[in-house]
């Protein structure tokens, strides 16, 4: 059983109920409907249970058959096939009875909801061994053991003469951390990056599977392209052509060569026009728009993977790979610019896109609207691990440096002087692992590697960096005061974190000068809250001039904010 939310108008976790079965989309009937029934359809949608339901077809009447009358659930059914019912397709009503539910506003963890490519349809991936960063070769070949919908292995597809840019979803992305920026070159029958001799020569039984691919090159995924199946005995397939050869070209973050990087990177912000805000990873966040000169984010509303691949390609990244919904990746201030945008995929920029301006009744911050976009596979999780903490988020970090005994790199530890929080950041992004919590340098409660030598010392980061090798630091000339492990750099990280921004307005708004008798200033001056000639003052007399004002601090993160220090270090001062 499939199901999903429809009609209009509505928010992300509402809608007319539809269910998929016997192979066609229907309806339930209202009829005897209850919140228990609600609960087992919400967790069906991937949300943790129901705050309502709706009767007499309040999103709308839906089409074709009703699948389901005179449901009736306890509430804690796995599934609404476990529920009593008069049995699918046997009912008595219309589509003006057509039942809605309102879902609470919060995910099952780890449930993908239909925004979300389920990228084991078809596998495909290009070259064996392609040069991190640019991938400039070769031809596509099998995933090994990969399944695909028919239960075969992966296997090349024919490239006729006709082979084009369109039969590739542009800028292409492949489903295995694919996403580059855009489609580099084409190569024909008669000129490949690899030379047809070479080909054979490496793949002498080639297998194809697929022929005749052809792509608008809006799609977000090659299965979403038209393709045919050769059927029966493949290896004699493909006579009038060669296994397609594509050439990618990485976007302005990935570009190999540092000088060249930055320039493309100054070139991209300078006309930013759109940025990704509150994601853990590269690639990832909620989106905000600039309009006139001012940040503003995207209402959910019809938010889908055609408008967020938009978004992607326009920062430089692949198609889409999740389009979020319900502020996944935190809520936003200000203004809300956009809200029912509906792009068709070929558009440069999401202000290209068809959409609606915002009224105050539309939308609110919890309907933030984020991406997760494809980025190439850069490898660089191979060069960083973590040893000796309690779990995967945290340890002592060691890095790869050339090649130790056998096939395997040889680690080493990073030096812990200078260590803060951007280069845990960067560690922290390197590894997958989300956001900083702390970047430590002392970690010998971690002793439990075998791992002893300092290879990494004067670490400097900016924090927006993919790798700590992007970081400035002291190269083959270690210099580190404190060799022993016990020094060694190390992190905790953490999936989620919290986003402190302050109303600044409010502060503009209330701020006026107060002179206060020093009698009434002992409690700001324990705190150290006044100047430092405040000590030079002939207490208790006289005053000083204060700058008063009230403010007010936001978390717009996903995580709770709480003081670096434990509380048992937290001093209760009498003044308060």
């Amino acid at each position: 059983l499939k199901f999903r939310l429809a009609g209009y108008p509505r928010k992300h976790n509402e809608g007319r109920v539809e269910v998929f079965y016997n192979d066609e989309w229907g309806t339930i009937c209202d009829d005897d409907f209850t919140l228990p029934n609600a609960h087992v359809l919400c967790r069906h949608l991937g949300f943790v249970a129901a705050t309502g339901w709706a009767h007499s077809a309040k999103y709308g009447q839906g089409v074709g058959r009703i699948w389901l009358d005179n449901v009736n659930c306890a509430g804690s059914e796995k599934s609404i096939a476990d529920c009593k019912h008069r049995g699918w397709g046997n009912s008595d009503c219309s589509h003006e009875e057509d039942a809605g539910v309102i879902c609470k506003d919060e995910r099952i963890p780890g449930f993908k909801d239909s925004n979300v490519i389920e990228v084991r349809k078809l596998l495909v991936r290009v070259g064996s061994r392609c040069c991190p960063g640019s991938c400039r070769a070769s031809c596509r070949e099998p995933c090994h053991g990969a399944a695909l919908p028919w239960g075969s292995p992966a296997r090349p597809w024919c490239s006729p003469n006709s082979w084009e840019a369109a039969s590739l979803p542009a800028p292409w992305q492949a489903p295995m951390q694919g996403g580059h920026g855009h489609l580099g070159r084409l190569r024909g029958r008669a000129s490949g990056l690899l030379s047809p001799r070479r080909l054979f020569t490496e793949r002498q039984q080639l297998s194809y599977r697929l022929h005749s691919v052809s792509c608008a090159g809006t799609e977000v995924h090659l299965s979403m392209c038209s393709f045919e199946f050769y059927r029966g005995n493949a290896s004699g397939a493909c006579g009038a052509g060669m296994p397609a050869v594509v050439s990618c070209v990485a976007g302005p973050l990935f570009a190999t060569g540092s000088a060249q990087k930055k320039k493309q990177r100054q070139q991209q912000q300078g006309q930013q026009q759109i940025r990704l805000k509150g994601g853990a990873k590269i690639g990832e966040g909620r989106v905000e728009v600039l309009k006139g000169s001012e940040w503003g984010t995207v209402c959910d509303d019809r938010w889908n993977l055609l408008s967020a691949s938009v978004v992607c390609r326009e920062l430089g990244f692949g198609s889409a790979k999740e389009a979020l919904t319900g502020a996944r990746m935190g809520q936003g201030t200000g203004p809300i610019h956009m809200t029912e945008v509906q792009c068709l995929g070929t558009e440069k920029s999401l202000w290209s896109c068809p959409f609606r301006n915002i009224t105050q009744e539309d939308c609110k911050h919890a309907e933030d609207a984020a991406v997760r976009c494809n980025i190439p596979y850069m490898g660089y999780e191979n060069l960083i691990r973590l040893s000796g903490g309690r779990s995967r988020f945290e340890g002592r970090v060691e890095v790869a440096v050339g090649a130790g005994d056998g096939d395997g790199p040889r680690w080493g530890l990073v030096c812990g002087e200078g260590w803060g929080t951007l280069e845990a950041m960067v560690a922290c992004r390197q590894l997958g692992l989300g956001f900083a919590n702390h970047g430590l340098q002392e970690t010998w409660y971690w002793d439990a590697s075998n791992v002893t030598e300092m290879v990494l010392s004067g670490v400097k980061c900016a924090g927006h960096e993919m790798s700590l090798s992007h970081c400035q630091h002291h190269g083959a000339s270690l210099s580190c005061r404190n060799t022993g492990t016990r020094f060694a750099a190390g992190v905790i990280c953490s999936e989620t974190a919290s986003d402190l921004l302050l109303h600044a307005p409010l502060v503009q708004e209330t701020a006026y000068i107060e002179d206060r008798p020093l009698h009434m200033l002992y409690c700001a001056a324990e705190e150290n809250c006044l100047s430092s000639s405040a000590r030079r003052a002939n207490w208790p007399y006289g005053h000083r001039r204060l700058l008063r004002f009230s403010s007010q601090i936001h978390n717009n993160g996903r995580a709770d904010f709480r003081p670096k220090a434990g509380r048992h270090s937290w001093v209760w001062h009498e003044c308060h």
